[in-house]
């Protein structure tokens, strides 16, 4: 499994593997992680990250991570890596005029940009670049210069990501933009962390710790920036798992409502019917039907 970086000609920007149990820690390149079929839990810097199938985890150029991956059955797992300045020079292009790109059409590409390290939503625009090369990597299709335009659709994808964090920074009330920043980060720490353990006995106090801010700030913090409290998250991620396994498998009502972290049937059954509108198993018999 090559976790290096360089030039597209010279190392594979594609990881595409299925395995059950698995186990990698080191320092990887910019790159986008993506699953199917279950999740994977990396570790990078402070903040612990969940990834299945309807998220993208994004990780920096040179940063330290571990990723793990404990299932019953094999996980899908699709990761691209972006070769040194790709990103960079997308930026640069983007910013420049036309006439001065014809004048400096190779000028150094400019410093190295620093993502928000978390999971983001998969926008139309990348879900489709990403899936077209998942299918070329399971038909063997290598063809340097079409992953090289799909990279730098990607590229670009990113930045345009990276404009909308840099919105949702300026909304948080601080002074001075580089508080607002780590603040940002710091609270997205947090939801992640309740993201990854959301089916386990969590408490707020442990996810504000995760983030590095005392408890009320954490839910201050949180509730501005997503419009919605810490404990608000936890049901809505608890309810929806609940929902999948109750289409996906045969468990029973009961097993389900412990495996997704719910400790009363009564109150999971309840929950789940003013969120669905239906029962538990009247949900599961129209996903049957």
């Amino acid at each position: 499994m090559s976790h290096s970086n360089g030039s597209i000609l010279n190392f594979s920007p594609i990881l595409h593997e299925r395995s059950a149990e698995y186990y990698w820690k080191g320092t990887g390149g910019l790159s986008i992680k993506t699953f199917r079929g279950g999740r994977a839990l990396y570790q990078a810097g402070h903040g612990h990250f969940a990834v299945g199938e309807d998220r993208y985890l994004l990780l920096n150029q040179g940063q330290e991570y571990s990723i793990t991956i404990e299932s019953e059955k094999p996980v899908e797992s699709f990761c691209v890596f972006f070769p040194e300045g790709m990103v960079q020079e997308v930026r640069r292009s983007s910013m420049l005029t036309v006439e001065e790109l014809l004048v400096e059409p190779f000028y150094p590409v400019l410093r190295e940009i620093d993502f928000v390290v978390k999971t983001y939503e998969t926008s139309p625009e990348l879900s489709q670049v990403m899936r077209q090369m998942r299918m070329d990597s399971l038909h063997k299709v290598q063809e340097s210069t079409r992953v090289e335009e799909q990279l730098q659709a990607l590229a670009y994808g990113l930045l345009l990501e990276h404009q909308q964090v840099k919105r949702e920074i300026a909304k948080l009330h601080s002074i001075k933009s580089s508080t607002r920043q780590e603040l940002y980060r710091r609270v997205h720490v947090g939801y992640e962390y309740l993201c990854a353990y959301f089916n386990q006995s969590i408490s707020i106090s442990e996810a504000a710790e995760a983030a590095c801010l005392s408890t009320n700030h954490f839910l201050r913090s949180f509730k501005q920036l997503f419009g919605f409290t810490p404990h608000q998250l936890l049901k809505e991620k608890r309810l929806q798992e609940a929902g999948k396994l109750l289409q996906r498998t045969e468990l029973p009502v009961t097993e389900i409502c412990l495996e997704v972290g719910f400790q009363s049937l009564g109150s999971f059954s309840s929950l789940f019917t003013q969120r669905f509108g239906v029962s538990p198993s009247v949900y599961r018999g129209k996903c049957k039907r």
